[in-house]
């Protein structure tokens, strides 16, 4: 899509559940107010693979499925990997801060320090996108599993499901 470009800085989103990954690429925008966002947003590049899910196809394979789709969501954009500033991670199995400390190591070993990295939970992402970042509300996912997630305007916040089979999330 896109050309590559040593002075273009870029974000990546990724929406990893157990069926399927999504990555894409957007440019770096500068903006003080989320209401003047363009509309759509820019999409420099995207990609799909399948489960990043740790909990239901390993953790090697987790790794090498976030590995390739951000490899690939790049490539599609036509930048390099040193053009990437943020990487917004929303994960289905993470659950818990080892869980974050974890992917992080991963992607810890690719990007330098600068590149900021979330990592955070697909519920929680599904429920900043649904409320532009607000994070205010709740939000079900009943896809190949389930979880509610759900924050009070002060920040205090309940779940419930999204546990897994261990725990009778039996998914597809």
């Amino acid at each position: 899509m896109g050309s590559e470009s040593d002075d273009c800085k870029v974000i990546l989103g990724v929406d990893g559940g157990t069926t399927s990954t999504v990555c894409v690429c957007m440019p770096l925008l500068p903006f003080s107010d989320i209401h003047n966002l363009p509309d759509p947003l820019p999409l420099l590049g995207r990609a799909v693979a399948g489960s990043s899910n740790f909990n239901s196809v390993g953790e090697d394979v987790a790794r090498e499925t976030l590995e390739k789709i951000i490899a690939e969501a790049l490539s599609d954009a036509g930048v390099k990997r040193s053009a990437v500033q943020a990487i917004c991670l929303g994960l289905s199995g993470v659950n818990h801060s080892k869980d974050q400390e974890k992917i992080l190591g991963w992607l810890r070993s690719t990007f330098p320090s600068h590149v900021k990295l979330y990592i955070q939970n697909d519920a929680v992402a599904a429920l900043a996108s649904g409320t532009m970042g607000k994070l205010h509300g709740c939000v079900l996912i009943a896809g190949t599993g389930s979880i509610s997630y759900g924050f009070t305007e002060d920040g205090r916040e309940a779940r419930a499901a999204g546990a897994g089979p261990v725990l009778g999330d039996w998914g597809r």
